[in-house]
């Protein structure tokens, strides 16, 4: 199934007296770039955390944030470190010695104070669980979303490779009546300019003239890549890079028509052509 590099998840989980919290960003990238932002508390699950991010998503940049919250429980305590309290007051004490008129502060001041209230710690190996748990979960919504969002871009490409098909047969279907118009001009002007002319020269020049403008082969290679597109749609793999070439490929045909045009309706089928292309391009930029 098709993917879409952009998506958002978020979920938390309760893990022992912690309300653990993750956000899961995404965006297009040409490769997989996961950025971790977590509290030091929470520092050592990062390896785990970027495996289980890699293994799921092949494409993108991946951003992960983790924090947390005490849970507010009855008969909660707090657990004051002595030592750093007197630390501080023995700190700003001599600061204040410093000062003319140093503003004093409340003790609810120092109890949030960095460093002041001791954490009950948590089994590392239960919050290493928990918080995978958490990852999976939320980067289970993020493959959700971005699968819808890639289903509703194939839509879109296979809409526009119709269109593409359409004007491709246009254009197989104009070329015929373009050569002949520029024969019947090209004899009616040299039978103007020449008394006698020498219509087997001439007849070997329309035929040069016609293999130079003869754009049929562009147009079967159009064909054939717009059909390689809608294959590569089926696709259970990631196919953004895949399809991000046979846009190189078509845009390069498509300019290539533009080039031999020698008829107003051409260059218009040229511009169209490349104009949903380029429409394709940029939706492809965000598939993984």
């Amino acid at each position: 199934m098709i993917k879409s590099m952009t998506a958002f998840a978020s979920d938390e989980l309760e893990i022992d007296n912690l309300t653990v919290n993750c956000e899961l960003r995404s965006v297009n990238h040409r490769y997989c770039d996961v950025s971790l932002k977590l509290p030091e508390r929470l520092r050592f699950v990062e390896g785990d955390i970027r495996s289980i991010i890699t293994t799921s998503l092949k494409r993108g940049k991946i951003e992960c944030s983790l924090s947390y919250k005490k849970q507010a429980k009855q008969k909660q305590t707090i657990t004051i470190d002595d030592d750093a309290v007197k630390a501080l007051l023995q700190a700003t004490s001599q600061i204040e010695d410093l000062m003319h008129n140093g503003r004093p502060f409340t003790a609810f001041d120092v109890l949030n104070y960095p460093g002041i209230q001791q954490e009950t710690e948590i089994n590392k190996d239960t919050l290493l669980q928990g918080i995978r748990t958490l990852v999976e979960q939320s980067l289970q919504q993020l493959v959700v979303a971005r699968e819808r969002e890639g289903a509703q871009l194939s839509e879109l490409i296979e809409l526009r490779c119709k269109k593409v098909q359409l004007l491709v047969e246009a254009a197989n279907q104009r070329m015929p009546e373009v050569l002949q118009r520029i024969r019947s001009k090209t004899k009616e002007r040299l039978a103007e300019l020449v008394v006698d002319p020498d219509f087997d020269r001439l007849e070997q020049e329309m035929v040069f003239l016609s293999q130079k403008l003869d754009v049929a082969e562009e147009l079967d290679r159009l064909d054939t890549h717009v059909n390689e597109v809608l294959n590569v749609l089926t696709k259970q793999e990631p196919i953004g890079r895949r399809l991000d070439f046979l846009m190189q490929e078509m845009n390069r045909e498509a300019n290539t028509l533009g080039s031999k045009s020698a008829d107003k309706e051409m260059t218009q089928i040229s511009i169209d052509l490349k104009v949903l292309i380029e429409q394709m391009r940029e939706q492809i930029q965000n598939i993984e």
